[in-house]
């Protein structure tokens, strides 16, 4: 009896030592509160699409009038591809043979040629181009390493098969010398070509996981994404292969790192609060943007995102939401809409009472990288972004998810995400 009532008193002190968990709700009572806002988020949207005919389908930009004329990819079948390349080569051929030599005319993805469009939420890239000639030392080598680019993927195109960007590198490695530079042509030939990159059969290596409430199929293979063990299901590279996606989820959570999701797996946190997890452990791949789109789009679940608190980890959010510069040209393809910041947020060191030896100070880079996402036209649409960042800025105080695990291994998932839902804690 004595042990029973010295069992209960150390629950109750550790109920009282972990912040915030003693005014948890149940478990049946946070579900409740999340349906009613994915309830009334739904009712909001369709009143939204009711108000005019134009609003019942997606924005794109051939809806808009802007100032500057924008260039966007499509999804192109091989044969398509394949005639592109054609094309592209008989231009060539002929002004060699008119004694003219010959140039490509690259789509610029410079900095200086990117746009922020607010009704749509993500970057664009403006319409402008470059030449890149073969008769010239500045651009011979680049212009020679796009010809070559060109003719794997005519081979490719002609064979129906798929290779990795580390296979199209070692295919020629002293004129690639670093992949670096083959994987930022095979962008420039995406561009040139007006086809995705997956248009072109050249895929990443397998870098994203998901677990949890999900069911798809995978090259005709079905999925159980709550019977992958801890490790979850690696994300095909190939999203042609993903189809029949079927959950019970009630929302995605997006993770920045490994380490975060290791602990949500292995407490199947997705069980307790029916939910998709997924990562791309790190900088998002292509691989991992196209199926949390995919995800979005066909269950319409809200998508809420676990980072760092560090310029870093919403540079990483944005990435997933906005698109990124260097693959703008997809934009519409790879970004996910309406994904909610969850945490961790600057405000949350103090909220949460996050030791100070959990915290980390900011470096001049970070601070500099702070202060130049401010003046990013997608961080100053969200009034929540900007003083989160602001606070951040100004505390010069950083923390990873990991921080949490100062009050047990396990609170971020017995007390932080429990508690963000039941208090619908995001921007």
């Amino acid at each position: 009896m004595a042990d029973k009532k010295k069992r209960k008193r150390s629950k109750d002190d550790e109920a009282e030592e972990l912040p915030f968990k003693s005014i948890l709700e149940s478990d049946e009572a946070i579900l409740e509160l999340f349906k009613s806002y994915v309830s009334s988020s739904i009712k909001a949207a369709a009143g939204a699409g009711g108000a005019s005919s134009s609003s019942s389908k997606p924005l794109t930009l051939a809806d808009l009038s802007l100032s500057s004329s924008c260039r966007e990819v499509a999804d192109l079948s091989l044969s398509s591809v394949q005639t592109e390349i054609e094309t592209v080569i008989v231009q060539i051929a002929r002004s060699i043979l008119a004694g003219d030599g010959f140039s490509f005319n690259v789509p610029s993805r410079a900095a200086s040629n990117q746009l922020y469009v607010p009704e749509l939420d993500r970057i664009v890239l403006k319409d402008k181009s470059t030449l890149r000639p073969f008769a010239s030392v500045s651009s011979v080598r680049k212009t020679t390493i796009t010809t070559r680019i060109l003719a794997l993927i005519h081979q490719l195109c002609l064979r129906n098969i798929h290779v990795t960007k580390r296979d199209l590198f070692y295919t020629d490695v002293k004129l690639f010398q670093d992949q670096t530079q083959s994987d930022a042509v095979l962008d420039d030939v995406s561009c040139m070509l007006g086809c995705t990159r997956s248009s072109l059969n050249v895929i990443a290596a397998e870098k994203g996981v998901v677990v949890g409430r999900l069911i798809f199929s995978d090259n005709g293979d079905m999925i159980d994404c709550t019977k992958m063990g801890m490790g979850g299901k690696a994300i095909p590279p190939n999203i042609d292969r993903v189809g029949d996606m079927q959950s019970d989820a009630m929302f995605i959570l997006l993770v920045e790192k490994d380490a975060a999701y290791m602990r949500l797996a292995e407490d199947r946190f997705y069980n307790r609060f029916p939910c998709i997890i997924v990562t791309a452990k790190g900088q998002p791949d292509v691989a991992t943007r196209l199926f949390l789109r995919k995800m979005k789009m066909e269950l319409k679940l809200p998508v809420l995102a676990l980072v760092d608190s560090d310029p870093y980890g919403l540079k990483i959010l944005s990435v997933y939401g906005c698109g990124s510069k260097n693959m703008s040209y997809d934009s519409a393809n790879l970004t996910t809409p309406d994904i909610k910041w969850l945490g961790i947020r600057p405000s949350d060191l103090d909220k949460y009472k996050i030791p100070e030896q959990c915290r980390l100070p900011m470096t001049e880079q970070d601070i500099k990288t702070g202060k130049d996402m401010l003046e990013e036209d997608f961080v100053k649409k969200n009034p929540g972004w900007v003083e989160e960042l602001n606070l951040m800025v100004k505390t010069k105080q950083k923390a990873e998810i990991q921080a949490l695990s100062s009050f047990g291994f396990q609170y971020l998932s017995e007390v932080y995400l429990p508690l963000k839902l039941q208090q619908q804690d995001w921007l």
